[in-house]
């Protein structure tokens, strides 16, 4: 079972971004001393929930600071990029990390980022598909090539080539059938409790089982990108009701601005969410609380979903130096429990 963080670069009020993608960057090499398998990072445009950009750029910077750690993206937005652009990113990473970096993708949103970037409101709906395909076979270790509606090009040498298997953060039906027939790892997010995980991962098996997959396309287990991602808060406190006053307090005022900042590119309806609501569910089905409660709440995920890959969004205190105790204190109070309960007898 791989613990590891997931890192937003929070744009709390008051808090520079510099100060803020820099703090990011601590919060890994924090993760890595204290004991933790990975640390994802997330790329969001034009918003303050999220104010790193580029999550590979963000990725590159961290694999210089650290020597053991995996560094995975959660997730580059493949509706806003080319695909055979970000796999070369990705091919760099994976070299210059020894083999540390995972990529992970996502459709995004119908947000402004397809209106500034030109990729269009099109290739979030329709293209995503062909973007991972191309981006699939672009991290084949060969060449690649293109005759589709949004790609077409001549057969050219990825350099770097490098064999990657990228995995998909599923928010949807469709995404998730997309990545099921490709046999790509899924990225669940936090925003789902362990019910509707397992459900994702039940549906995922389903349309693997109900159509033949394109063999030049499927993911076999590979090691480092292998298995399902499943996404959480973490935050551990001497009581579980300290650590749950500490969150309700703090998160709400990162979120209602920073949810503010998704804007639809076409004028539809951005749909509304209610904070205070959301928090409470988010320290009630998370590993919020108490060393023992976190411990029983990561492995009561794994045991419900199956899923032995979880990443914890370390950042709900508003903090930095609250959140890397917060991050210490997981690796050295509550990653031991999970260990020792998750290793075989």
């Amino acid at each position: 079972m791989r613990v590891g963080v997931f890192l937003v670069a929070a744009g709390f009020p008051g808090r520079d971004p510099g100060r803020v993608l820099a703090d990011t960057v601590e919060l890994v090499v924090a993760a890595e001393e204290a004991g933790f398998d990975d640390a994802w990072v997330a790329e969001h445009h034009f918003m303050t929930y999220g104010v790193c950009p580029s999550a590979a750029t963000l990725a590159a910077v961290a694999i210089g600071r650290t020597s053991r750690i995996g560094l995975g993206t959660a997730v580059s937005v493949l509706s806003t990029w080319h695909p055979v652009a970000l796999a070369e990113q990705a091919a760099m990473l994976h070299h210059l990390s020894g083999g540390r970096f995972t990529l992970g993708v996502g459709r995004g949103g119908p947000w402004m980022d397809l209106e500034v970037f030109g990729t269009g409101l099109e290739r979030f709906e329709r293209g995503f598909g062909e973007s991972l395909d191309v981006l699939v076979r672009a991290l084949s270790g060969g060449r690649v090539s293109a005759e589709g509606e949004f790609f077409r090009f001549r057969e050219v040498d990825l350099v770097p080539a490098a064999t990657l298997r990228p995995v998909v953060a599923c928010t949807s039906e469709a995404t998730l059938e997309l990545a099921a027939r490709r046999g790509l790892p899924m990225l669940l997010g936090m925003h789902v409790d362990d019910r509707e995980k397992a459900a994702a991962v039940a549906a995922y098996q389903s349309f693997q089982n109900a159509a033949p997959q394109d063999e030049a396309l499927r993911a076999g287990p590979d090691g480092h990108s292998g298995g399902h991602v499943a996404a959480a808060v973490g935050h551990v406190a001497d009581s579980t009701r300290q650590a749950v006053r500490e969150l309700k307090e703090a998160m709400p005022r990162w979120l209602v601005p920073g949810l503010a900042g998704y804007v639809p590119v076409d004028g539809r309806r951005r749909p509304a969410r209610d904070v205070p609501a959301y928090v409470d569910f988010l320290t009630r089905v998370h590993p919020v609380g108490s060393a023992d409660r976190c411990a029983e709440a990561i492995l009561g995920t794994a045991e419900a979903t199956g899923v032995r890959r979880i990443i914890l969004m370390v950042e709900g205190i508003g903090d930095h130096r609250r959140a890397v105790e917060n991050v210490r204190r997981l690796g050295a109070e509550v990653l031991p429990r999970v260990r020792k309960a998750a290793s075989p007898r």
